[in-house]
This record gives C-alpha cells, structure tokens and sequence, in this order.
C-alpha cells in the first residue's frame, strides 16, 4: 500500500511542478534556518570544553544585593570568592576568573585586538583546557604575581605567526610583556564564561582590584566536587552560607547568589524572580512558532489548491468504495513524502550555510556542525510540519460529495 501511494505521490508532484518546486522551496528554506539556529543554541549550550566535568560543577556568576531603595546585581569581586567560599567544605578546589576584557598589542606595526582574563591557579586544574603546548601557571607563579600567561591557539598564530613552540617567549599585551607558560585550544567567545584570547594571574591585574573587600567586582567562581554526588551538598552548603554573609553596608538588607549548573549559570538574568532557562525556551518557542507557521498556511493553501485540481480521481475512487479514512490516509503519506524531500534537501543547504559560516569566521572560535541532535530535530520538524500541514486539506479531500467531484472534471 504505501508503495503505491509513493509512486502515486512522485507521479503527481511531477505533474504538478511549479507546485512541487514552491512547496520544497518553503520547507527546504524554513528547515535550514531552523538546522542553523539549532546547531548554534546545541553548540553553546551543549559543548563541555573547557568545563569537562560539568557532572561535578557548580558555576556562580551573580550577585544581588537589595536595599529598601532598589537593587544592585552583577558579578562578584575577588574578596567575595575567595572569602566565603573559601570556608566551604564540600569544593575540593574552587576556580576563580575574571570577565575578559579587551585591549590591543602590536607586531610589525599591525594592531591587534585581543581579550584577556585574570585567574587563580586553582583555575587549571578545575577546568580541563587542551594544552597544546606547555601548562597553567601555578599558585607560587601567582602568589610572586609573575608576568606569565597562557595564551590560545588564535592569538598564538596571530602574533607569533605559523612558528613552533612558543613556550619562553613574551607576548607584550597594553604595554607589558609576559612570558608564554602555556598554549590552549581557543574558547568560543559565546562562551563568556571561559572565553580569552590571553589568561593572566589575578595578582597582576590592574589597580590590584583583587585587594578589595567589597562584595562587587568583575569575577565568577566554578566549584568543583569530589564526585557528582557530592554536587546537591555542596549546593545546599552554598545556599545556606549565603544567608549567613553579612550585608557588605548598613543600607543593604538582603543578598542573593547561587550555585547554579552550567545551563542555569550561563542563562543567569541576575534577577530571583525570572528564570533565564524559562526566558531562552519561551523566545526560542515562539520564534520556531511564527517561522513554521507562515510556512505551513502557505503549504496548506498550495495543497487545498492541489486538491481541488484531483477532483475528479477522489471522487472516481470514492465511486470505487474508496473510504474517506483511506483517502485521509493517502494525502498525508503524500505529503510526507514531500515534506522528507524538502527536508533532505533543507539539511544539505544548512550543511552549505554551516560550512560558510565556519570558513567566514563570523564567531570567533565557533564550529558549528550538524550533529545527531541537530539531525533528529530536523527530522522530527519535517514530520510534524508535513503532518500539520496535511491534515486539514486532507479532511477537506475526504469530505468531496462524489457527484460534485465528478462534475468538476
């Protein structure tokens, strides 16, 4: 049976094909912007590099302190971090950084902009970066703050050009040179968290912001665990110390911060009443919503239209015992069919698009690809796009009176 209704449904999209061609066009266009946008949120949230072991981390990037006048949130300083977190028991190490910050160096009389953040030394062993070269510095490095640095891949060919080992050499960044310790595999910038062209230690860092005892700053701290069991203690351990810091002054009568996985951290609004996961998966929906449902009415008008034209083979069948059921049944395998075509063809030209950005370097870093993830959700938005979009014509299809069908011809 359904052999008959693909051969039914090739010989009528070849009969029909500026049809044909206007359908596959709005479902092979729909579904690659669809596959693009779904490689890119896979790719920034789903990507563990340079945080491997996030069944063991715990992430705080905000703090919000609240007075009877409104509302302070933003990152937290140094202090704070390495304070109060200091007095927990359950982190077996906890990584402090910095938020990059942008600055320019010259070679040869080329400017070029990188980005640098502050670390502790704890930083490289909570995270697991792919050291091409070398290694972190240590806590003796930053404790004497030595003018080392680790560098990525990308500034490494950048400023030192297509060369060996750069271990030992200096790279001078706004007017101070450090020594190269170490050469890691580049960070996407979309990841803010761990993002950095140049990785410096926070003892060096400008002003010597890290001898504040103020609660605000430019810093976020990861909490590592001894095993993932260990994750809900040491965020219930968090949780209740917070309570327990005081106001950082006399005006300020509540402070906020929590440990957060990956997602929740990342997609942190810095307000306790809105949830950013809720926020993204909301926007996210009703923009895959209004992009599919343009589509679909467009599909569902084109059908009706194609319906109308087989008026006279429904109602020959009908005429034939033919049930509507039956009928129902063949329109929508057939719109399938077409709906998987424009679906082959919608994941090659998103693999064409991917392939473009890549090589465009539009995102720093940023390598997108077409996944098993990726792929099952194009597959799974082709079948309910072609099953939405051929339900109602089909309905319309089985409800034809045999003699007005007939007549029709």
């Amino acid at each position: 049976m359904l052999k008959n209704y693909f051969k039914i449904a090739i010989a009528v999209f070849k009969r029909n094909k500026f049809f044909t061609f206007i359908s596959l066009f709005g479902i092979s266009f729909t579904l690659t912007i669809l596959l693009v946008l779904t490689a890119f949120v896979d790719k920034v949230l789903n990507d563990n590099y340079p945080d491997k072991k996030r069944d063991r981390l715990l992430y705080i990037n905000r703090l919000e302190q609240r007075s009877k006048d409104g509302m302070m949130s933003g990152t937290m300083s140094y202090y704070y971090l390495s304070h109060f977190t200091g007095k927990m028991k359950t982190p077996v190490k906890v990584a402090i950084s910095s938020m990059f910050n942008g600055t320019n160096t010259y070679v040869n009389n080329k400017k070029i902009a990188l980005n640098y953040k502050y670390t502790n030394a704890e930083y490289w062993d909570v995270l697991d970066f792919d050291f091409v070269e070398g290694k972190g510095f240590n806590k003796q490095q930053v404790d004497h703050a030595d003018r080392v640095a680790i560098i990525s891949e990308d500034i490494k060919k950048q400023y030192f050009g297509d060369v060996g080992p750069v271990v030992g050499k200096y790279i001078e960044a706004d007017n101070v040179n450090y020594r190269v310790l170490g050469v890691v595999k580049s960070v996407p910038v979309t990841d803010y968290m761990f993002y950095s062209d140049i990785y410096l230690p926070y003892t060096i860092s400008k002003g010597g912001d890290y001898k504040s005892k103020g609660y605000s700053g430019g810093y976020m701290g990861v909490l590592l665990a001894n095993s993932a069991s260990d994750v809900p203690k040491m965020h219930e351990e968090y949780e209740a110390l917070v309570k327990r810091i005081p106001p950082e002054r006399k005006d300020y009568t509540q402070i906020h911060s929590h440990a957060n996985t990956f997602l929740y951290a990342f997609l942190d609004t810095g307000n306790d009443g809105k949830s950013g996961v809720m926020i993204v998966v909301t926007a996210i929906s009703i923009f895959v919503f209004i992009f599919t449902l343009l589509p679909t009415l467009n599909l569902v008008n084109i059908n009706i239209t194609r319906i109308m034209e087989r008026s006279s083979e429904i109602g020959v069948r009908k005429a034939f015992g033919a049930s509507s059921k039956t009928l129902v049944y063949q329109f929508i395998v057939e719109n399938l069919i077409l709906t998987i075509l424009g679906g082959i063809l919608g994941t090659v030209l998103a693999g064409i698009v991917l392939y473009a950005i890549n090589h465009a370097d539009l995102i720093a870093n940023l390598e997108l690809t077409i996944n098993f993830t990726v792929l099952f959700i194009g597959v799974l938005l082709c079948v309910v796009f072609g099953f939405v979009s051929g339900v109602y014509p089909a309905w319309r299809m089985s409800k034809l009176n045999v003699v007005t069908a007939l007549k029709a011809q």
